[in-house]
């Protein structure tokens, strides 16, 4: 009672709602994952939260897991909150408004097979659309990964990688190879040529660099697959999450509320 009245109502957007992180799981030297105690109530993947310290101001994060009981969300620091957030510790608290944001339509894609694309911290979002599918296989015809990341100490979720590559294909390229990499090194463009995918009944969802989506886009659309065929996750300066500020707005669009998420027929016309 005493977080809502310092933060404000969980079911009120305009004010952070205060709750607790109740596990820091390190990835990279800069990245960690964060577990909240919140729960969203009713949501999709691929939506994202305003997450706040006060004093500090606060982020817009994406949704890195699928849940009922709790948030997790990947935070990589970069910035005055995102720092902020990294000083803090197990049992600390966070305003959390949210969620907001269009998702991935899980409902409309069923009984498609599934083609996740992602590159570095793009990964995210991502997770949580396969924690969603491996939570409702039986609607869809399978799952498919193609991950890229910088170096082998840049690979996100290793733990869950290693527990996906028992369920469905997952493949990993990076851009700098080691001795403790023996993997494919290079674009991962390149990779997804390699491999080979079939564009028959089939959904892309990809979210990373826009330059790399880009030329994913490039590469799959040389493969068969169709506009309609594939979603994209944007990365752009959002703010407010609400459409208020205009701080993300893309020619009539607004990413915060009218994406991140958006069907690529649908984003390729849209024009800064």
């Amino acid at each position: 009672m005493v977080l809502k009245k310092i933060f404000g109502a969980k079911d009120d957007k305009m004010f952070p709602f205060g709750a607790k992180i109740t596990g820091i799981m390190e990835q990279t030297p800069d990245t960690r994952l964060y577990r909240i105690k919140y729960s969203l109530g009713k949501y999709i993947p691929g939506q994202f939260v305003e997450v706040s310290v006060s004093g500090f101001g606060e982020s817009p994060i994406g949704l890195a897991s699928y849940s009922k009981d709790y948030v997790e969300l990947l935070i990589r620091t970069v910035g005055n909150v995102t720092s902020k957030i990294g000083d803090l510790g197990k049992g600390d608290v966070v305003g959390i408004r949210g969620p907001f944001g269009n998702g991935f339509p899980m409902d409309e894609i069923e009984g498609k097979k599934i083609i996740v694309i992602s590159g570095g911290t793009g990964t995210a979002p991502i997770r949580s659309v396969i924690e969603y599918v491996l939570a409702n296989m039986k609607k869809y015809r399978g799952i498919e990964a193609f991950f890229g990341f910088r170096s082998v100490d840049d690979i996100l979720f290793k733990d869950d990688v290693e527990k996906w590559k028992g369920k469905f294909p997952v493949h990993i390229t990076l851009d700098n190879g080691s001795s403790k990499w023996s993997g494919p090194v290079g674009l991962i463009t390149k990779l997804i040529e390699d491999v080979g995918v079939d564009a028959e009944d089939t959904i892309v969802i990809t979210c990373g660099p826009p330059i790399m989506i880009k030329f994913v886009i490039q590469t799959l659309e040389k493969m068969g697959f169709r506009d309609n065929q594939i979603y994209v996750s944007l990365e752009r300066m959002m703010q407010c999450g609400m459409g208020k500020c205009g701080h993300c707005q893309v020619g009539d669009k607004y990413v915060c509320k009218d994406g991140p998420v958006f069907l690529y027929r649908d984003s390729k016309f849209l024009k800064d």
